[in-house]
């Protein structure tokens, strides 16, 4: 989550380094990609309130964060592409549990719905807080209006009463979810990052997934002989470009590169190799027009059924990406994922993958019943949610070890796949977390153009650097540091 340089956590909770360690012995991240990752919107409040005292019920062995039995409980969730039956399933065990009336909204409109609840302090009790329009959830933070989720750490699992609920989760997960030294925000999903593709169509075509990028620009060619277009990207939200983009920047650059972008260091764009590299092989696609005609105009969901449909053979995308695109999606598409490409002169080898922790959920210090809260992330972090998470959405949970055993979706599986070939290899970015405003739109704005060929490379990079250079100087924009 969104971090200062703090190096521990509170004395009941988990030290940063062990945190570190942990993650890194797990294969989950190396240690030069540590996740201080944060939302960036709007919210309000004020910081000097008390937090509301709710009312609690009598902890016990099955009751361990003592919910009050009968209160009602409300659950504020993101609907995109995960859907939200997930969030009710577990909804309708907390309420069989509790006798306790669930009230559930699903949305794509968070921050807008929610910013004036939180003003007016009597924001919803649980929140999935995803999505273009989502809560600013450094500055909630900052204010006291979220809950400090360590009782939810320490609390006994559902699955085994022997292990606290920290035991059975990613550490990258518990790492993210820090603000400073407070883990306030618990990241449900598991994103696997990548290049999209039909393994069916490239079987079908004797096509190989290339391994560096010089590859990739050669099999662009032989693509689009066969008049299909070798790329297409959801043009109306540039920034989903910035998924692969960015991370074949620390993938050839090295993380030390990338973290000096994060940390908005002079030069960080401009005195890097890496992003000339990765910018002019993007320039190249679009000079040999290797992307989709009318892309550019396209939505996520858009562009996502051309991809489906075989109009392009490449996506930039998450894990999400097979549910939410399920309709449009032939039986026997076998959707699977590919890891980041060889550049020159790499700093980390191939099959190096960018994966995160994902899908923000937050408690309100102030709700009426934040204790309910944590209780329904408790439920959800339970085996049996998981696997339905994965079976429902077609997508990792931070869960350790959920889906073993389970017949997996092709996407998941393939997700799955490449995550363990990257061992240790795994990339975690912050910037489009920390400073989305420069990354969705300012950035966003100039890889749109890069796309369709209008903005030269250097022309790019230099605007980047100058775009990144006015966020550091601008002080009204909470700045976040990481370590090499």
């Amino acid at each position: 989550m969104g971090s200062t340089s703090a190096e521990n956590s509170s004395a009941n909770g988990v030290g940063r380094r062990d945190l570190i360690k942990r993650s890194a012995a797990l294969g989950l991240i190396s240690v030069p990609t540590m996740s201080f990752l944060s939302a960036c919107a709007t919210g309000s409040g004020g910081g000097d309130e008390k937090e509301s005292k709710a009312p609690e019920g009598e902890k016990s062995e099955k009751n361990p964060l003592g919910v009050k039995q009968g209160l009602a409980l409300e659950a504020f969730i993101f609907k995109g592409g995960l859907g939200d039956q997930y969030a009710k399933d577990a909804e309708a065990d907390y309420k069989k549990t509790y006798g306790a009336d669930v009230k559930h909204t699903g949305t794509q409109q968070v921050g807008p719905k929610l910013t004036p609840r939180f003003s007016g302090g009597n924001p919803p009790d649980v929140i999935d807080n995803s999505g273009a329009d989502h809560l600013d959830m450094n500055r909630l933070s900052s204010q006291g209006q979220l809950q400090d989720l360590q009782a939810l750490l320490d609390a006994a699992s559902l699955d085994d009463p022997a292990k606290k609920v920290s035991e059975t989760v990613h550490p990258s997960t518990l790492e993210k979810g820090l603000h400073g030294d407070v883990f306030d925000v618990l990241y449900y999903a598991f994103t696997i990052y990548g290049s999209w593709y039909s393994k069916k169509l490239m079987d079908d075509k004797g096509w190989t997934y290339p391994k560096t990028l010089d590859e990739m620009v050669t099999l662009c060619g032989e693509i689009k002989k066969e008049k299909i277009a070798p790329w297409t990207y959801p043009g109306k939200y540039p920034y989903y470009v910035h998924f692969n983009l960015f991370a074949q920047i620390a993938k050839i650059g090295g993380m030390e590169g990338w973290i000096a972008i994060d940390n908005l260091e002079p030069n960080a764009w401009t005195g890097n190799d890496a992003v000339k590299q990765v910018i002019e092989h993007y320039e190249e696609l679009a000079a040999k027009g290797y992307f989709l005609e009318g892309s550019q105009g396209m939505t996520h969901i858009q562009s996502q059924t051309a991809w489906t449909k075989n109009k392009a053979v490449f996506i930039p995308n998450g894990s999400w990406v097979e549910n939410e695109a399920a309709p449009t999606t032939p039986d026997d598409f076998q959707m699977s994922v590919g890891a980041l490409f060889d550049g020159s002169g790499d700093k980390l080898p191939q099959g190096t993958l960018r994966a995160e922790p994902s899908e923000p959920y937050i408690v309100a210090s102030k709700g009426k019943n934040p204790v309910g809260g944590m209780e329904l992330l408790r439920i959800m972090l339970s085996k049996k949610h998981a696997q339905n998470f994965a079976t429902k959405v077609k997508s990792l949970t931070c869960v350790v070890d959920a889906t073993e055993g389970m017949t997996l979706s092709p996407g998941l599986a393939s997700a799955s796949s490449v995550f363990g070939a990257a061992g240790d290899n795994i990339i975690s970015l912050q910037l489009q977390e920390w400073y989305p405003a420069l990354t969705d739109e300012k950035i966003g704005g100039l890889t749109g153009q890069l796309l369709t060929g209008d903005l030269k490379a250097a022309d790019w990079i230099k605007k980047t650097q100058q775009y990144a250079d006015e966020v550091k100087k601008d002080d009204t924009v909470q700045k976040f540091t990481r370590d090499k």
